[in-house]
């Protein structure tokens, strides 16, 4: 039964992307009420494999096919948290668009690509064979590049372009990385190749090819460009982008293959960790200097997701789950930023830090939205993002040079400095002139929903760390 439910989860989302489109010509009010539904009942699919990954089990779906493009799907800890991220987070955004997005053109596109983008995650996060994952990998590639460019001005759509380039690139380095794995192993199972990678060296090659594709589609250095550009996007596609899904699937393959199937070497562990410093404090430096709302949240992001890498990277549970804490409190936190930032140019007309101020006064629960996530992903307890930014460093304090953990320090710092600065231009100070209004009530339901969550999972952390610590215990004891 439960494996049935594994395939419902994937095939809900993509039947409920191509109906869209035919229901929006049957009534618009219809349309992202359906959205929501599809995405919704993704989360329930998922939520219902909490009970099995509890007890350690792995719920698998597996359809054969020739040449070893078998249809493999395994739900366990790792997939299922994961799943669960992206799926609630996707319900908030696409909820949040029905203020958002109502009054522009293009709303088929809009809904489907989004709930296509949510559907290609989920069998991403679940596939165990190594040519499906590519193949989800890249639907997202286009589904994201469709949403960048929703606004088809010129300059908007090459910035899409530049995006999907990157990510494309990336991903077909990834796959030759796959191809030389098959040669070798001859199966595209990862259980196949985790046994088989159990009594031989694993080529370094092939590790040079999938990190080139992980750092690509998650905006690490120097692969970190397309991020800030993606911003000209809408804003709950920026949300989708930067915090739930997009630049989560690198982090995600790199648990799912450098941890969970065959564990990297200290030598690599420790280049991926030089890169993802260097990342962390070269981002987290430029959000300072920025004055674009947008870009400095999605600076931050790539700043993020590297304390994400140190968690993975450290070999340690205590580190492992911290980062998958971090990707459920960062994601929820840093929704709730973009989805602020939406509001706030909505209703100024301006994306610039310098031209705003005193907004607290006309949009009192905005500002207490993005306040609650700003402190979330600045790491002051009891915030969720606390948490996880304590146990990532904690874990990776006693098995990582000291040299590497103090970067990652100085750009917890930074990030306490670049946010309160962005928190005060937009919303402290004098008023402007002509003073701006809240959002719609559900946009501001939506916002405060994610504040409030980002402090529930602080005070309830029990809860979130006691699946992170199954799924973390499931990937160490996979060797």
């Amino acid at each position: 039964m439960l494996s049935c439910i594994l395939l419902v989860s994937i095939v809900v989302p993509f039947f409920g992307a191509f109906l869209l489109p035919v229901l929006g010509r049957v009534s618009r009010g219809l349309r992202p009420i359906s959205a929501l539904a599809f995405v919704l009942a993704s989360l329930a699919c998922s939520c219902l494999f909490i009970p099995s990954v509890l007890k350690g089990e792995t719920v698998v779906f597996h359809m054969a096919f020739p040449l070893g493009l078998n249809l493999s799907l395994a739900a366990d800890g790792l997939s299922v948290f994961m799943a669960i991220t992206s799926a609630l987070i996707s319900a908030v955004i696409i909820l949040y668009s029905f203020g958002y997005i109502s009054h522009y053109e293009n709303q088929n596109e809009y809904y489907t690509m989004v709930v296509l983008f949510l559907g290609s995650m989920m069998g991403l996060v679940f596939s165990s064979n190594l040519v499906f994952l590519y193949l989800f990998w890249e639907v997202t590639a286009v589904a994201s590049w469709r949403l960048i460019g929703f606004f088809r001005e010129r300059g908007f759509v090459q910035k899409a372009d530049k995006a999907f380039l990157v990510t494309f690139l990336g991903a077909l380095a990834m796959l030759l990385g796959f191809i030389l794995l098959y040669r070798q192993t001859g199966s595209f199972d990862l259980s196949v190749v985790r046994e088989y990678f159990q009594h031989a060296p694993f080529p370094g090659v092939v590790v040079v090819l999938v990190l080139a594709g992980i750092f690509s589609k998650s905006a690490t250095l120097p692969f970190h460009t397309w991020l800030p550009d993606a911003g000209v996007a809408p804003s709950p596609v920026t949300a989708l982008l930067h915090a739930a899904v997009l630049v989560k699937i690198g982090v995600y393959v790199f648990a799912r293959l450098f941890v969970a199937t065959f564990p990297l070497d200290v030598r690599w562990n420790e280049a991926v960790l030089i890169v993802a410093a260097l990342s962390a404090l070269v981002s987290a430096g430029a959000a300072l200097r920025e004055t674009d709302l947008k870009r400095i949240i999605a600076y931050s992001t790539i700043s993020q997701i590297a304390f994400i890498f140190l968690g993975l990277a450290s070999g340690t549970v205590v580190g492992l789950v911290g980062a998958l804490l971090y990707i459920l409190m960062h994601g929820l936190a840093k929704a709730g930023l973009f989805l602020c930032a939406g509001i706030v140019e909505q209703n100024t007309h301006t994306r610039d830090i310098t031209k705003m101020g005193g907004l607290v006064k006309s949009m009192p629960w905005t500002a207490m939205a993005f306040l609650f996530c700003a402190v979330s992903v600045m790491g002051v307890p009891p915030f969720g993002g606390f948490f996880s930014k304590y146990m990532v460093i904690a874990g990776a304090l006693g098995a990582r040079p000291l040299a590497i953990v103090l970067v990652f320090l100085a750009g917890a710092v930074l990030t306490i400095l670049y946010l309160l600065r962005a928190f005060n231009a937009v919303f402290m100070g004098e008023a402007p002139a002509s003073p701006a209004k809240e959002g719609s009530p559900v946009m501001v339901g939506s916002v405060v929903f994610l504040g409030l969550l980002s402090l529930c999972g602080g005070v309830f952390i029990f809860y979130p760390s006691c699946f992170a610590q199954v799924a973390a215990r499931q990937m160490m004891g996979a060797w």
